[in-house]
């Protein structure tokens, strides 16, 4: 008799005790407590009551005993209070990068090339034929060789010509500064949908690798609210949302004068948001409304979104709210500005941010 058995779900990714499997799930807790240990720790006892994570030979305790000693956790010895360490912090920006590139498909990863072709810094795919000034170092020996021998044919008297020779095109690397905006408005956290904490995993994530694989590229962090304040790698995972509105006006002259002070060639303004600029500053009164799309918010918004195309810096704007109405102003800024926008759940937004960077360290100004 054919019929369907059931019994109790057992997950089989709960981490079974041992430090580095408990670390990892405390590097992911930090992210939803922007940095609290405290909090963080408390959370890990809860999971470690309803799943047994860990065992009677490695209990809580000696797991942080041992993230004091190597370094991840420090304990203030008159509140009693855990705090991160730099350690922890660099750790969870490398987990971010992990988590996102593990996502991403072998041809997403970029190789940051330039269109441009001819004597450039790496060799791609194509080829053709040799050119007077090209260097003898982009010859494919190989495959002109051959082209001889089909050429000329392969008897006693062997001949190679100049049109035998076949060279490898080469792509011009570039360097590229970008800003990462992101918003910490009211709207981030709203409905039960926390918004922030892929945010900020993004941003750490895109912060490590400019670091450790195009270090001579720049990335600075934006963050509004009612105003708009630059932020350091080091403040990433204590970022939390604001009793704020949304004053895209703000961030996006902020991202463009830190723009203009970077001598590369290459700018670009990614902006992580809802879609909904609510907020401006006239003065030092601000002027709000929530209601709808307001005229005088969106015409100001748009203004810099063309400033910005006038200055040649694109921006990319990844969409994680999906009312109509809100997609529909997206899509009318990124007509004004000449950029681009992806509308992208929380689960994929890395990936997009990471794909799009990729492809967008292509231009090369000579």
């Amino acid at each position: 008799m054919r019929g369907f058995g059931f019994s109790q779900f057992k997950p089989n990714q709960i981490p079974k005790g041992g430090f580095e499997e408990l670390l990892k799930l405390f590097l992911e807790l930090l992210n939803y407590t922007a940095g609290d240990a405290g909090e963080a720790l408390s959370w890990l006892n809860e999971l470690d009551k309803q799943y047994n994570i860990t065992n009677d030979e490695y209990g809580m305790g000696d797991f942080i005993d041992e993230l004091k000693q190597k370094g991840y956790l420090n304990e203030d010895n008159e509140s009693g209070e855990f705090n991160i360490t730099a350690k922890t912090e660099q750790s969870i920006r490398q987990s971010a990068l992990e988590e996102i590139f593990g996502k991403l498909k072998k041809s997403g990863k970029g190789n940051h090339r330039s269109p441009q072709s001819g004597q450039g810094d790496e060799k791609n795919a194509e080829r053709r034929e040799f050119e007077f000034g090209d260097s003898l170092d982009q010859i494919d020996m190989t495959q002109s060789i051959q082209n001889a021998q089909v050429n000329h044919g392969i008897g006693g008297d062997f001949m190679m010509t100049e049109r035998d020779l076949e060279v490898e095109e080469m792509d011009y690397k570039t360097l590229t500064s970008t800003v990462l905006m992101i918003d910490i408005s009211h709207s981030m956290i709203l409905y039960g949908e926390d918004r922030i904490t892929p945010a900020k995993k993004v941003a750490m994530a895109l912060a490590e690798l400019i670091r450790t694989k195009y270090p001579k590229d720049t990335l600075d962090i934006v963050v509004f609210g009612n105003d708009a304040w630059p932020i350091t790698l080091q403040d990433l995972p204590y970022l939390q949302v604001g009793p704020y509105h949304t004053n895209t006006y703000a961030g996006l002259e902020l991202a463009t004068d830190l723009l203009r002070r970077r001598k590369t060639h290459n700018k670009q303004i990614f902006m992580i948001t809802d879609g909904k600029p609510t907020c401006l500053k006239e003065g030092t009164k601000y002027y709000k409304n929530s209601i709808g799309l307001d005229r005088k918010v969106v015409n100001k918004t748009l203004n810099m979104a063309a400033q910005c195309k006038r200055l040649k810096i694109p921006i990319t704007t990844f969409m994680i709210a999906k009312d109509p109405y809100l997609q529909q102003f997206v899509r009318q800024f990124t007509e004004t500005n000449g950029g681009k926008a992806f509308y992208s759940s929380l689960n994929n937004l890395g990936e997009y941010i990471f794909e799009d960077y990729a492809k967008n360290r292509r231009k090369n100004v000579r």
